[in-house]
């Protein structure tokens, strides 16, 4: 229910009490207002002193950031069939929830944010026993910036038992803290060890994987490794989101906090993102790095685009998109040929996809169709993604998993977790994974997962 005029909080709170006594059920009540313009590194920094999970979300591609604190209510799910049965969970909140906003802005009022596992069947084992297989999270709290603009959601679950003036000075006392103060997570971690797990044996792997290729068994497979890294001290959230933001400016930033642990990360890679029907996803995969100058910049580039391997996990990316959108878009315009696409330290091969999402399809509807895709899994997917499962010696929990938002309007965007790490209060584990075809070489595989753990690697203090 979506209400124009908002009255008092005092009296939406009431009245929420009220509907709960009457109905015999809590009731969901969502108050949105403007504020004035509010630093969310700030914010996510102030939030911890309330003692609440902190989840963040910055898009690559516009001015816009969203900043949950605290949870109104959570939506979970373990099933094979996961995002049809969060769809239907979401779908009743909606339904029953008193919604006050008279902006209407995207990212406002009720909003999930949150993320899925890589696979339903790898169990939440080290080090994800913090990170259930599905969780979208609607924040008690959320800070929605978009461009000069901010906005404030309240999102509360009230009982029949709860007490209008507690819950009404709960709520101020809250903003308070959130919108005024100083910072105080302003230190990076410093690192005191780095362990990369088994090496030799993932390149082995590697030169399995090609033969197995070679046989015919699958056509291309990711494969992922893992480091581990040591801290002096418990890791200060907002220092390194601040760090992330700055320096990987093209990518999306993330942060999902589970039961006190982190999963932080900087992807360049969208899988999609939906707003007034518009679809927006992205074909990216082939790796090379950046040159040190400019004319070595464009040559390496240049080497990428006419690279066969490179081009030909690319192309499998391409083609699964496509058939993906096909069955639930029209309007759909794809690139004949991919582009070069600069990061600040690596160059990936990049083929956008805009299309129309046909009505009755939804932004979790698009996400079951495109994970994983073959730059995460491989191909076939199913068969890459059981290859992955049996021999790939870490557990990815959600590393490469879809991760992101939805809001009560159909709008959301998802992107790839990769480039990534789970901080555990004074440790961190970092993943990066490649693609394997037939002819690819393990150690310039191994070489290029290095590249693509610099990034958190500098932010945490490892190089």
């Amino acid at each position: 229910m979506l209400h124009t005029k908002i009255p008092q909080i005092e009296e939406i709170v009431e009245g929420a009490i009220n509907k709960a006594a009457l109905l015999g059920e809590p009731q969901l009540i969502s108050v949105v207002k403007q504020i004035d313009k509010t630093n969310s590194i700030s914010f996510l920094d102030r939030a911890h002193k309330l003692d609440e999970h902190r989840s963040y979300w910055r898009s690559a591609d516009e001015e816009f950031v969203l900043v949950g604190v605290g949870s109104a209510q959570k939506i979970l799910s373990s099933d094979q069939h996961r995002f049809n049965e969060i769809e239907a969970v979401w779908n009743e909140v909606q339904q029953k929830a008193d919604v006050f906003d008279p902006h209407h802005e995207k990212g406002t009022g009720l909003v999930c944010l949150g993320g899925f596992s890589f696979d339903t069947e790898q169990d939440n084992a080290y080090p994800w026993e913090h990170f259930p297989d599905s969780q979208m999270t609607i924040p008690m709290y959320l800070l929605t910036n978009k461009g000069n603009q901010s906005y404030l959601t309240t999102n509360i679950l009230i009982l029949e038992e709860d007490h209008k003036q507690q819950i009404v000075n709960q709520v101020e006392e809250a903003h308070a803290l959130l919108l005024d103060g100083s910072r105080e997570e302003t230190q990076l971690p410093a690192c005191t060890d780095i362990e990369e797990i088994e090496p030799e044996e993932w390149k082995l792997l590697v030169d399995k994987a090609t033969n197995d290729i070679k046989n015919g068994e699958l056509e291309k497979v990711v494969l992922a490794r893992e480091i581990r890294l040591q801290f002096k001290n418990d890791i200060e959230l907002a220092a390194v989101i601040e760090k992330l933001a700055e320096s990987q400016s093209q990518s999306y930033i993330f942060s999902v906090e589970s039961g006190g642990h982190h999963f932080v990360g900087a992807t360049p890679e969208r899988l999609v993102k939906v707003e007034n029907q518009e679809l927006v996803s992205t074909c990216l995969a082939g790796t090379i790095p950046r040159g040190r100058d400019n004319e070595e910049d464009h040559r390496f580039g240049q080497e990428l685009l006419n690279d066969p391997k490179n081009r030909q996990e690319h192309d499998f990316v391409v083609k699964m998109i496509r058939n993906a959108v096909e069955a639930c878009c029209y309007d759909i315009e794809i690139p004949e040929k991919p582009v070069v696409y600069p990061l600040s330290n690596l160059q990936h091969l990049y083929t956008p996809v805009t299309a129309t999402l046909e009505e009755g399809y939804t932004l979790l509807d698009v996400v079951a169709r495109l994970h994983p895709t073959p730059a995460l899994g491989g191909m076939p997917q199913q068969k890459s993604v059981d290859y992955i499962r049996s021999h790939e010696a870490l557990n990815r929990g959600w590393y490469a998993g879809p991760i992101g938002w939805f809001d009560g309007r159909n709008n959301g965007e998802f992107a790839v977790a990769i480039r990534s790490a789970l901080i555990r209060e004074d440790g961190a584990s970092l993943f990066a994974g490649c693609g394997v075809v037939e002819d690819s070489d393990p150690e310039a595989e191994y070489v290029e997962t290095g590249v693509k753990l610099k990034p958190m690697l500098s932010v945490l203090g490892g190089s």
